[in-house]
Protein backbone atom coordinates (compact mmCIF):
# COMPACT_ATOMS: atom_id res chain seq x y z
CA UNK A 1 0.00 0.00 0.00
CA UNK A 2 1.19 3.34 -0.87
CA UNK A 3 2.17 5.73 2.34
CA UNK A 4 3.92 9.23 2.33
CA UNK A 5 5.47 11.60 5.11
CA UNK A 6 4.85 14.94 4.70
CA UNK A 7 5.30 18.13 6.63
CA UNK A 8 3.87 21.16 6.04
CA UNK A 9 2.40 24.84 6.66
CA UNK A 10 -0.69 25.95 7.75
CA UNK A 11 -1.83 29.82 7.19
CA UNK A 12 -5.38 31.83 7.00
CA UNK A 13 -4.30 33.44 3.61
CA UNK A 14 -3.41 32.56 0.29
CA UNK A 15 -1.31 36.27 0.49
CA UNK A 16 0.58 34.55 3.55
CA UNK A 17 1.07 31.68 1.72
CA UNK A 18 2.80 32.88 -1.10
CA UNK A 19 4.84 34.70 0.76
CA UNK A 20 5.90 32.20 2.91
CA UNK A 21 6.41 30.04 -0.35
CA UNK A 22 8.97 32.91 -1.20
CA UNK A 23 10.85 32.80 2.04
CA UNK A 24 11.50 29.13 1.72
CA UNK A 25 12.41 29.45 -1.81
CA UNK A 26 15.25 32.10 -0.99
CA UNK A 27 16.55 29.79 1.65
CA UNK A 28 14.58 30.06 4.71
CA UNK A 29 13.95 26.58 6.51
CA UNK A 30 10.52 25.32 6.04
CA UNK A 31 10.54 24.02 9.75
CA UNK A 32 11.74 27.07 10.76
CA UNK A 33 9.20 29.04 8.93
CA UNK A 34 6.42 25.99 9.84
CA UNK A 35 7.41 26.91 14.00
CA UNK A 36 6.56 30.38 13.60
CA UNK A 37 4.13 30.78 11.29
CA UNK A 38 1.71 27.56 11.01
CA UNK A 39 -1.53 27.52 12.83
CA UNK A 40 -1.29 23.97 13.28
CA UNK A 41 -0.69 21.64 16.06
CA UNK A 42 1.96 20.41 13.57
CA UNK A 43 3.85 23.44 13.28
CA UNK A 44 5.45 22.88 16.83
CA UNK A 45 7.47 19.91 15.11
CA UNK A 46 8.60 21.67 11.89
CA UNK A 47 4.99 20.90 10.33
CA UNK A 48 5.84 16.91 10.59
CA UNK A 49 2.93 15.05 9.85
CA UNK A 50 5.03 11.29 9.68
CA UNK A 51 3.74 8.65 7.87
CA UNK A 52 0.32 8.33 6.12
CA UNK A 53 -1.45 6.63 3.05
CA UNK A 54 -4.16 7.60 1.13
CA UNK A 55 -7.86 8.52 2.63
CA UNK A 56 -5.99 9.59 5.63
CA UNK A 57 -5.41 13.24 4.57
CA UNK A 58 -8.31 15.74 3.27
CA UNK A 59 -8.44 15.11 -0.75
CA UNK A 60 -6.88 18.52 -1.68
CA UNK A 61 -4.05 17.07 0.40
CA UNK A 62 -3.54 13.56 -0.67
CA UNK A 63 -3.93 14.33 -4.42
CA UNK A 64 -0.56 16.65 -3.46
CA UNK A 65 1.04 14.51 -1.50
CA UNK A 66 0.71 11.12 -4.04
CA UNK A 67 1.32 12.73 -6.80
CA UNK A 68 3.52 15.89 -6.46
CA UNK A 69 7.35 15.54 -6.62
CA UNK A 70 9.53 14.32 -3.64
CA UNK A 71 11.45 17.22 -1.26
CA UNK A 72 10.18 20.09 -3.37
CA UNK A 73 7.99 22.75 -1.47
CA UNK A 74 3.60 22.65 -2.90
CA UNK A 75 1.16 25.60 -2.76
CA UNK A 76 -0.72 27.06 -2.07
CA UNK A 77 -2.95 24.07 -1.60
CA UNK A 78 -6.58 25.47 -0.05
CA UNK A 79 -8.81 23.37 2.17
CA UNK A 80 -11.56 23.67 4.58
CA UNK A 81 -8.62 24.37 7.08
CA UNK A 82 -7.07 27.03 5.50
CA UNK A 83 -3.78 27.56 2.84
CA UNK A 84 -1.37 24.81 2.74
CA UNK A 85 2.42 24.87 1.66
CA UNK A 86 3.34 21.55 1.89
CA UNK A 87 6.69 19.37 1.14
CA UNK A 88 6.21 15.15 0.61
CA UNK A 89 9.79 14.26 2.35
CA UNK A 90 9.05 10.82 0.86
CA UNK A 91 6.45 8.05 -0.81
CA UNK A 92 6.31 4.29 -1.58
CA UNK A 93 3.95 2.89 -4.07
Amino acid sequence: MASATARHILVDTEAQCNELKKQIEGGADFGAVAREHSSCPSGRDGGDLGEFGPGMMVPEFDKVVFSAPVNTVHGPVKTQFGYHLLEVTSRTS
